[in-house]
């Protein structure tokens, strides 16, 4: 008797463990990383809320998509948002690191993602005390450079999607970086400012990695789970 409750409490366990591991396959939530292209890295993330965040370097190209993601059989399929206003914030000092301040008669808003890098195409009114304003773009290394003469202060600053007719969103400029006429601007959202490079993504499941179906972009390789920690 003391034999047989032995065996199945063992048996118990052994099903549990099963159990276990066969939810844990079934759960394709966490962080991926991109196989099987040479010089291209992309990582994926699925999260239990339904969304998805994605992004692509290859080169000095970047990409990236944020969206939703559903269970079709065995695929994956994301969605990726339609493009939203952007989401901003001022850089704090801590965040900003300038080397050199710009010269009279411009001005300078840096727009980016502290720790990650620079935000292009997003639209900057500067405002002076006056009332003067002039308006620039933020290219590729994220700076927007608008004249400004140097009688003028800068007072505040207006940001929105290039080419958009979203709202601004206005900020008081700090005292500081008004003298100095160059502050620095967060994007909150940047994955959701600019259409996706794929209207779905289709990633066929199996043994907890996520293959690359045919797709438009020439996207190919396979992506696999990283690590609880990662």
């Amino acid at each position: 008797m003391r034999f047989l409750s032995k065996l199945v409490l063992a048996s118990a366990c052994l099903l549990g463990s099963m159990a276990a591991t066969a939810a844990d396959a079934s759960d394709p939530t966490g962080h991926y990383y991109l196989s099987g292209m040479t010089e291209v890295g992309s990582e994926l993330l699925l999260k239990k809320s339904g969304e998805f965040e994605w992004v692509l370097m290859y080169g000095a190209t970047d990409m990236a998509a944020q969206g939703t993601w559903k269970r079709d059989g065995q695929r994956i399929v994301l969605t990726p948002h339609t493009p939203r206003p952007g989401k901003f914030r001022l850089f704090t000092e801590s965040e900003l690191s300038i080397k050199k301040d710009p010269r009279q008669g411009i001005g300078v808003a840096i727009v980016g993602v502290p720790s990650t890098g620079p935000v292009g195409g997003i639209e900057v009114q500067f405002e002076s005390v006056s009332g003067r304003k002039a308006s620039a773009v933020s290219g590729p290394n994220g700076d927007a450079i608008a004249q400004m003469p140097g009688t003028e202060t800068w007072k505040r600053a207006g940001l929105r999607r290039a080419g958009s007719k979203d709202a601004w969103t206005w900020f008081e400029v700090p005292a500081e970086r008004a003298r100095k006429r160059i502050a620095g601007f967060v994007v909150l959202n940047p994955g959701e400012l600019q259409p996706a490079p794929f209207k779905t993504l289709s990633l066929s499941s199996s043994k907890g990695q996520l293959s690359v179906d045919d797709n438009p972009m020439g996207l190919r390789g396979t992506y696999a789970k990283g690590s609880a920690t990662d």
